[in-house]
């Protein structure tokens, strides 16, 4: 099962970054990203629009879609690697998980989504869930397989 992350903005050489790049190289198959940006053109109350536009664009077509978003629920480590093993045994050839811009993200995308998933109920920047999601992604992939990697 291939993995996917679609993103709003461009994370440039924030540490968060860094984070991110340590956990994504250790899942396999590789988490490929995709990162989206706006045109500086677009009015801030159609922001979030324009961004789940090109999100949709950027998820592969018939991919299972996770929507990460404030209104989503929240899943323990082993419940997340769950849903994911789910998938991979229901032969899901690609899992994408899509994050929004500072406007959140667009209703089209949340209604698309197989899942929407909060982190929690608090505020984070959007570089930061990158590289929080990446290490989930890490730990399911540990706890499907075993590994010791996962304590909890």
């Amino acid at each position: 099962m291939r993995l996917w992350l679609a993103a709003a903005g461009r994370a440039g050489r924030d540490p968060a970054r860094a984070v991110f790049d340590h956990y994504a190289a250790r899942i396999s198959p590789p988490l490929t990203l995709r990162e989206v940006v706006a045109r500086k053109s677009v009015a801030p109350d159609r922001l979030a629009e324009e961004e789940g536009r090109l999100l949709l664009a950027a998820v592969p077509k018939g991919a299972v879609m996770v929507a990460l978003d404030e209104t989503g629920g929240a899943l323990s480590s082993r419940a997340f690697a769950g849903r994911i093993a789910a998938w991979r045994d229901q032969g899901v050839k690609d899992l994408a998980f899509v994050i929004g811009g500072a406007e959140g993200l667009a209703p089209a995308v949340r209604d698309q989504a197989r899942l929407v998933l909060s982190l929690g109920p608090m505020t984070w920047p959007h570089i930061l869930i990158r590289a929080m999601l990446a290490e989930q992604i890490y730990r399911a992939q540990t706890i499907l397989a075993g590994h010791p990697y996962h304590r909890g």
